[in-house]
């Protein structure tokens, strides 16, 4: 490929200048409010992300592990429970799960959409299984359908892992708002990514809302009186700020990674090997666009050389 530019995997700086003027706007603002941790950024940011999700209620977190976390936790996971969720996701979901004190039970994925298999579900539920963990992976949706009648069968709550699916739709439904809580990361590289860390738990549960504001701060209902065991989780002014300005083009800029994909999959069509596939409807948003192929090593060779 000596003859070829090379495309970096991921430009935060292009993706900063799109929209400078109105970032440096917001953080300038943020700045000069003097209050920098939970404050009036973070709360209209909340307001916004859960109504563009048609939720009632988002909460944010220092980051998409800890909105996996804490959504299990303010949902009543905790020791001795286990939670399902696929063998192939980022480690962050399996950690999370870990830091709950319960024990992960991993399952295959459908090997065309690379999300959580659910034949294989029920084969994994034991007596103490209380959740699933599934993973909208690469922005391309789980069979929600499925997953959520296997839950409702057993008993089991359902805490939807969108750190690479914000605005993904599922027979249009959004993803994020079917189960019982949702976790989004905004790590920089995200399709709605932040300066620096962060994540949010969404949710339709008042009672998982409360206690998700909870244990995010110490525990505190109100400033150093802890009700419970808490942590330090919060989402700061600033990325609250660079997040309501880049929400607000999310939808437009996640057509845009369709489009590109639209011209991947032309491009890629007469040769050997599997282009990310669509199940139903459904809207995928390509947070990245993965293929499969038996040449894996080969492939990946050429497209570095």
């Amino acid at each position: 490929m000596t003859n070829l530019e090379a495309v970096p995997f991921v430009d935060l700086k292009a993706a900063y200048r799109r929209l400078q003027p109105e970032i440096d706007a917001a953080v300038a603002q943020a700045l000069t409010g003097g209050w920098y941790i939970l404050g009036e950024s973070v709360r209209s940011f909340e307001a916004e992300f859960a109504a563009y999700l048609g939720l009632e209620a988002a909460v944010g977190v220092a980051s998409g592990t800890d909105a996996v976390m804490l959504a299990l936790r303010a949902c009543g996971v905790g020791p001795g429970d286990e939670v399902i969720t696929v063998s192939h996701t980022a480690v962050a979901t399996v950690a999370a799960i870990e830091l709950c004190g319960a024990v992960p039970r991993l399952v295959d994925i459908d090997p065309h959409t690379f999300t959580l298999n659910p034949s294989l579900l029920s084969e994994a539920i034991t007596p103490r299984t209380k959740a699933i963990v599934p993973v909208h992976l690469y922005g391309c949706p789980a069979d929600m359908d499925a997953i959520l009648s296997v839950a409702r069968t057993h008993g089991l709550l359902v805490i939807e892992d969108c750190a690479q699916a914000h605005g993904a739709r599922y027979r249009g439904r959004m993803v994020g708002t079917m189960g019982d809580a949702a976790a989004f990361s905004f790590y920089p590289t995200k399709n709605l990514g932040a300066v620096g860390d962060g994540g949010a738990v969404a949710t339709n549960r008042p009672e998982v809302t409360e206690r998700l504001r909870l244990l995010r701060q110490y525990g505190w209902r109100e400033r150093y009186i802890s009700d419970v065991p808490g942590y330090n989780s919060r989402l700061d002014e600033l990325q609250a700020a660079v997040l309501r300005v880049r929400l607000r083009y999310l939808d437009e800029e996640n057509d845009a990674r369709r489009r590109l994909a639209a011209i991947y999959d032309d491009a890629l069509r007469d040769l050997p090997l599997e282009r990310p596939h669509l199940q139903f409807d459904n809207r995928h948003v390509y947070h990245l666009y993965v293929v499969r192929t038996e040449q894996r090593d080969a492939l990946r060779e050429y497209l570095t050389a």
